[in-house]
């Protein structure tokens, strides 16, 4: 039986800087449908992140931090005659940019005894540096990847 497709919907870009991907990252760190607390926190984090680096768009810094943490591959774990082998794969560049967002916010709400506003600039000027927790875990998906070379020809 066939699988639904997916319908991708129109993202409406970031009030503040025009991004789609700002837009979009502000749904990751919106709860329970509360976006304009999502909004708030998102530009209380631009200002951050602008006071901190000291430059004029801190949108630049953002996008690093998003190219820097984005996987080029990961692992699936796939069923062979009775045993589980994890097979590297390349990831798709949506897939790539959702896993980036999404583990700058884990990294962020990780973290205790600072508004999320503060944790989230913090993690993602550790990230346009190359630092932080979202850095670590992609290290460790292309680690993993590597390390699971040897099962590449199940990927089908």
């Amino acid at each position: 039986m066939r699988r639904k497709i997916n319908i991708k919907r129109d993202l409406r870009p970031d009030m503040n800087y025009q991004s789609l991907k700002l837009g979009k990252f502000t749904n990751y760190i919106m709860e329970s449908g509360k976006k304009n607390i999502a909004r708030g926190i998102v530009a209380d984090c631009m200002i951050m992140i602008k006071e901190k680096m000291k430059t004029e768009t801190p949108l630049e810094v953002f996008e690093a931090a998003l190219k820097n943490t984005m996987p080029l591959m990961e692992v699936l774990s796939r069923r062979v005659g009775g045993a589980n082998y994890q097979v590297p794969r390349e990831v798709r560049p949506e897939r790539r940019q959702s896993l980036s967002m999404k583990w700058i916010v884990e990294a962020a709400r990780s973290k205790k005894g600072k508004p999320i506003a503060e944790k989230l600039a913090d993690e993602i000027i550790a990230a346009s540096k190359n630092e932080g927790e979202a850095i670590k875990k992609r290290e460790n998906m292309h680690k993993m990847a590597e390390a699971n070379k040897a099962f590449a020809h199940f990927a089908w």
